[in-house]
């Protein structure tokens, strides 16, 4: 760990998600000063209000950089490249960018904070295996039935804690700058495959229900999902998810030493949490 790290402020946006609040948590295990970014922290960030960045960067020394929803949205890696040149106008010295693998926009938003004159490193992630359990198709899988537009191609899903033990050790260690890491699970799984490992998990049935695009979106405009977030949802469901992630990564063994966490054990674990228990 660097030396000035214990004096300086490391700043976490989105702070309170599924990646974010992890890395909080490990970063303040180990002492280190953290500012949550957030529409809801004591100093708000919002990614839409520009001027609430710079509050937020005083005295900051690194970021971890996660944009909500996601980067795949228009406009998005000129908005990450914005705050990544008001960070540096700031002090910020290290910018940790959470980004997504097989997506043009993702790519994007890298080369303007790997452009942006500062340490960076990359963390180029699949499909996260907590999508199940901390995100809406948790209640699908409460139901028994987790209806999606997919089919066989394989996702290497990684472990959100595996994306947080890299994001701490690339914003608190030396030798991460200027790295890109893929980070994958060890094993490829279908979206039945990983329902399966779910199922066995719960000791229940839980079924996935492939159908078609059309049908899924329609099912969510008719739900009140705005229209912004079923254009999201399917970009990743038709062009992201076409096959293109199908091979597994090196990014976790090569960034800590060790290898990621199957889904299995993600499943065993989430479950024994009763997360999937119902009220």
């Amino acid at each position: 760990m660097r030396n000035e790290q214990e004096q300086k402020v490391i700043l976490v946006l989105g702070g309170t998600g599924k990646t974010g609040r992890r890395v909080v948590e490990r970063l303040r295990g180990r002492g280190v000063s953290v500012r949550v970014g957030s529409r809801s922290a004591a100093q708000p960030f919002d990614w839409t209000d520009r001027t609430t960045w710079a509050t937020v960067l005083q005295d900051v020394d690194a970021v971890y950089v996660s944009f909500y929803p996601d980067l795949a949205l228009p406009g998005a890696p000129e908005t990450v490249g914005a705050f990544a040149d008001l960070a540096v106008a700031s002090g910020v010295s290290r910018l940790v960018l959470l980004s997504g693998r097989g997506e043009e926009e993702a790519e994007a938003a890298e080369k303007l904070i790997q452009s942006a004159g500062v340490d960076w490193t990359i963390l180029r992630s699949s499909w996260f295996s907590q999508n199940f359990s901390e995100d809406y198709l948790r209640e699908s899988v409460l139901g028994g039935e987790v209806v999606l537009p997919v089919g066989a191609v394989p996702e290497p899903f990684v472990d959100a804690d595996d994306i947080a033990d890299v994001a701490l050790a690339a914003l608190t260690e030396d030798g991460h700058a200027g790295q890109l890491y893929e980070l994958s699970g060890p094993r490829l799984l279908t979206f039945a495959d990983a329902v399966g490992e779910i199922s066995r998990a719960t000791g229940r049935r839980i079924d996935l229900v492939p159908v078609s695009v059309e049908d899924y979106t329609g099912a969510l405009a008719a739900e009140g999902v705005p229209a912004e977030v079923v254009e999201l949802l399917t970009y990743l469901f038709t062009t992201v998810l076409d096959g293109r992630n199908a091979q597994l990564a090196d990014g976790v063994q090569r960034a800590l030493g060790r290898p990621p966490r199957d889904f299995a054990d993600y499943a065993k674990d989430a479950a024994t949490t009763g997360i999937w228990d119902g009220v």
